[in-house]
């Protein structure tokens, strides 16, 4: 939730389709369906699918169980792909290479990720990112996930960065204070 203004904010204009891969409880791609007409939302976990489903206000959003890897979506399908703490537990550079199968030309490509420590710097960045945990959780409500949760991730962030780099050319690279960095990326047109 803390980034998802980061994916909204990369909705490109005129965007009619929108996938979110590992979408969990459903919570971004009901914020997507504002913008965008049609969104697909899929997620391994029966559980947070149905609680998906079962939200209110989740009209409009297609939910679908499944291998986002293995689901038989057509290739130049999607306007906007994006994914929340969801593509560390699949293998990065398999995921990322779907991702961009599934994108049409122009298309947009975000991703708000997980990744491991390892640097000094990353750990200054880290330090930050416990204090602001502790203002968040004063001042915003905390909700459990449901969801299944891999820790520690299996990628450090220069490692994210360089699979991105090489797979997705000219891809913007950020670093974020709550343990995580993005990913966006726009597809050629064609």
């Amino acid at each position: 939730m803390h980034y998802h203004r980061v994916i909204l904010d990369a909705v490109p204009s005129g965007a009619t389709r929108a996938l979110d891969v590992g979408s969990g409880e459903g919570l971004l791609a009901q914020e997507l369906r504002s913008t965008v007409p049609e969104v697909v939302a899929i997620d391994r976990d029966v559980p947070s699918i149905q609680q998906a489903r079962d939200r209110r206000g989740a009209g409009g959003v297609q939910f679908i169980v499944g291998d986002f890897l293995e689901y038989p979506f057509p290739a130049g399908s999607f306007d906007l792909i994006a994914s929340v703490a969801a593509i560390h537990h699949m293998e990065m550079e398999a995921a990322l290479r779907r991702m961009k199968e599934l994108l049409r030309p122009g298309g947009t490509l975000v991703v708000v990720g997980l990744a491991r420590s390892r640097r000094p710097a990353d750990f200054f960045v880290d330090a930050a990112g416990v204090i602001v945990h502790r203002l968040h959780r004063l001042t915003k409500p905390y909700t459990e996930q449901t969801s299944p949760t891999v820790w520690p991730p299996p990628l450090t962030y220069g490692e994210v960065r360089q699979t991105a780099e090489r797979i997705l050319p000219g891809v913007r690279y950020r670093r974020h204070v709550l343990w995580r960095y993005s990913l966006v990326w726009t597809g050629r047109q064609d």
